[in-house]
């Protein structure tokens, strides 16, 4: 059985889901706009803003390509865009083909 989500995972549900939210409204965009963009319903677009952890991830990806957040988000797990990343990946993994 899994554990139940740590408190910093469930803090960061919450505010990944007020920064959705917040873009959302900067778009001038109802919640029921953004669920028919994703292919979901308003409830679930709601329970996604207020940080339930229970909406799955193809629904979180659906919403932010629906306020044009997808590349930036896929973007900000990228560890070649950091220095870390970058160092560390020429010496454990094989050299990446950049498309």
């Amino acid at each position: 059985m899994a554990r139940p989500p740590g408190f910093r995972t469930r803090q960061a549900a919450e505010e990944l889901g007020g920064n959705l939210a917040a873009w959302r409204k900067l778009q001038g965009l109802t919640a029921q706009q953004v669920a028919e963009r994703a292919g979901t319903t308003r409830q679930t677009v709601g329970r996604l803003e207020r940080g339930d952890l229970g909406v799955g991830l193809d629904i979180v990806l659906e919403v932010c390509r629906a306020l044009g957040l997808l590349d930036e988000v896929v973007r900000a797990t990228d560890p070649y865009e950091t220095a870390f990343g970058r160092a560390r990946a020429d010496q454990a993994l094989p050299k990446r083909v950049r498309r």
